[in-house]
């Protein structure tokens, strides 16, 4: 029986109508939701990115602020531009598009950023909150990975989850997400002997490692969740994922696809938070 498709950009449409629903209930009370995205360079991927999230903001009704900076802007200018959207009292969510240029510190940037607008959830005390099981912004992928897992209504309680990479954006976030929902959780990553020992035991698989059809079909267990993560650009231009989907769907109970997986889910946490992050300065007002 072949897998059943979590189509991310369904369920991302699902909860966007949601939360629009949200927004305009804000706006009644005076509430007007706004993230500011600072762009460095010109990197493809990271402007399409920021398109997305442009665009789906504009469904929503929020508001959407892009400021684009050229490559060669200094660490000190771009930590002074933080500075100013965390004191201006109209922007609720404030993302920095990474990678970065390798000449600024991407660590002291994501600590400049006030953790009440920190909606990517990358702040070392949002970071600190979550280990914790406290409510804080949690980390997009990650986020959308849970909502993505819990909207098929899957038991994470008791199963053991298996994450293939340990990047602070996905990997070590994710497994603590789902310790956090009681799962027994085992990361994997370049160093880890016998990889596929470990593979084969997982409920719920979570492969994030970058490298095109790394776990196949015959390595996963059956009945298996398994969640790509991965994005890998073929020699046609075609993206793919870390998982070689069609033998995977012949294993596996659960499968997203690449692309249309995972990818739509984080951009719409990335905007939950933002509506999040409203709320709650209202509430303090």
């Amino acid at each position: 029986m072949a897998a059943e498709i979590i189509y991310g950009k369904q369920l991302a449409e699902e909860f966007r109508l949601e939360m629009k629903h949200l927004v305009d209930e804000l706006k009644l009370k005076g509430i007007h939701p706004k993230l500011t995205v600072i762009l460095i360079g010109k990197d493809p991927a990271s402007q399409s990115y920021v398109k997305g999230k442009q665009k789906a903001s504009d469904f929503l009704g929020l508001e959407s602020e892009v400021i684009t900076l050229p490559t060669e802007t200094s660490e000190q200018e771009l930590l002074q531009r933080i500075d100013e959207l965390n004191n201006d009292n109209k922007v609720d969510g404030i993302l920095v598009q990474l990678p970065l240029p390798r000449h600024i510190d991407e660590q002291k940037v994501i600590e400049a950023i006030t953790p009440e607008k920190d909606v990517d959830g990358f702040h070392p005390m949002n970071i600190g909150r979550m280990m914790t099981g406290k409510a804080t912004f949690l980390p997009c992928t990650p986020y959308g990975i849970i909502h993505m897992i819990k909207a098929k209504n899957i038991s994470i309680d008791g199963k053991h989850a298996v994450i293939l990479g340990r990047s602070n954006i996905v990997g070590k976030p994710v497994g603590q997400l789902l310790l956090n929902e009681n799962a027994t959780v085992t990361y994997c990553h370049s160093r880890t002997k016998n990889i596929e020992d470990y593979i084969k035991t997982a409920d719920i698989l979570i492969v994030a490692v970058g490298k095109q059809a790394f776990v196949h079909g015959d390595q996963i267990k059956e009945g298996a969740v398994v969640i790509d993560v991965g994005v890998n650009r073929t020699d046609s231009g075609s993206l793919v994922g870390d998982v070689d989907f069609d033998s995977a769907k012949q294993k596996a109970a659960y499968l997203t696809p690449v692309p249309g997986g995972v990818g739509p889910m984080t951009i719409t946490m990335l905007l939950h938070n933002t509506i999040k992050a409203a709320k709650q300065r209202h509430a303090k007002r």
